[in-house]
């Protein structure tokens, strides 16, 4: 029995390869089809093809030969990788494949879409990406929303026109340094993960206007997190620290010998010590494990591993539009040593450990 929509699908392709040549869109939504129409090849300048909202597992071979696609919308089908063929649509603008049940992406897939603007890979069984991701170079807006992800791959934080990163409800637990260099992201959104924090990196996003780390792991913001311009912040449903002080027992400083000699090494290095610069040289390790050093709040001097995580309150912008009930904002500061807790602002404040 012939179905009312095969008859459409069919009248439309009907249609659509009249047209030849000219042909430069082809919606074929909803129309319950398995698979996709070989006579594809004969839309060569075809600029749009919409199939989503069926039931196709695997693209047809015929695919490839629409090099001027820009726009293909796939979303909502039984595919289950990125195929292969989609390399060779190296005119693709615009891909959209959620909804599908795609855990992989073909070797190489990656490889012809320089120009891609748009990828949607929601709804999906992604539990890694490959390190070809950072080749879409032209990308703006990235969309990885209901995903098995644990990891941002560092490529990502190299796609320079990025605007908009979304990759909600995964299990992504931390977020790379080198998120530092996506300055042109306007927005970030990491929804239902499980980010125990976020690093202070995120501060150098000068042009950060939205960012939603709702329903996380967070219990403190990086130094500095204020300071962002943002429009909407939301961080409902995080563990955030809160305002309330307790007397707790004060310990005498006791470091290791390791990290008296790396910030004498570190105050050296701060003075120009040329004997100590030119010595430093020769240790690569160790120079790069003192690049990691951080800086005392109170007294300004330089440490490498030891100190006291110290927390202090500061209330949202009053430009930034924020979830709900959020007075106060907990942002970390880092303090050397006891000596120098007990010169502390009134307003920062030790973490009890429970």
């Amino acid at each position: 029995m012939v179905t009312s929509s095969k008859i459409m699908t069919e009248r439309l392709l009907l249609t659509a390869l009249k047209g030849g040549k000219s042909t430069k869109i082809l919606t074929l939504n909803g129309k319950k089809m398995s698979k996709m129409p070989s006579a594809l090849e004969k839309l060569p300048n075809l600029r749009t093809l919409d199939l989503q909202n069926n039931q196709i597992s695997k693209v047809c071979p015929e695919l490839r030969t629409l090099t001027k696609l820009t726009l293909l919308n796939l979303g909502n089908n039984l595919l289950q990788e990125v195929p292969e063929e989609i390399k060779y649509l190296t005119s693709l603008k615009n891909l959209h494949l959620f909804g599908n049940r795609i855990c992989r992406i073909a070797a190489g897939v990656l490889d012809g879409l320089g120009d891609l603007v748009l990828l949607n890979l929601n709804d999906n069984q992604l539990s890694s990406l490959p390190p070809e991701i950072g080749r879409l170079q032209n990308l703006t807006f990235l969309s990885l929303n209901h995903n098995k992800l644990t990891v941002i791959p560092k490529e990502i934080c190299f796609l320079e026109h990025l605007s908009e990163l979304h990759i909600n409800y995964n299990r992504i637990t931390r977020i790379p340094e080198e998120i530092r260099f996506l300055q042109n992201l306007q927005q970030l959104s990491l929804v239902r993960n499980n980010i125990e924090e976020l690093p202070e990196e995120v501060c150098q996003l000068t042009k950060l206007g939205v960012l939603d780390v709702a329903g996380n792991v967070i219990q403190i913001f990086p130094a500095g997190f204020q300071d962002l311009k943002l429009r909407e912040f939301y961080c409902e449903g995080n563990p955030l620290f809160l305002k309330n002080p307790i007397f707790a027992p004060q310990p005498k400083d006791l470091w290791t010998l390791r990290e008296i000699a790396a910030r004498f090494v570190l105050s050296q290095l701060e003075e120009y010590n040329p004997l100590i610069m030119d010595a430093i040289e020769c240790y690569p390790e160790v120079k790069d494990k003192l690049s990691k050093a951080k800086k005392c709040a109170i007294c300004r001097k330089p440490f490498l591993s030891e100190w006291l995580e110290c927390v202090y309150f500061v209330p949202p912008s009053k430009n930034w539009k924020i979830s709900k009930n959020l007075q106060l904002i907990p942002l970390q500061t880092l303090v050397c040593s006891y000596q120098c807790f007990d010169r502390r602002d009134p307003d920062v404040f030790g973490i009890a450990k429970e």
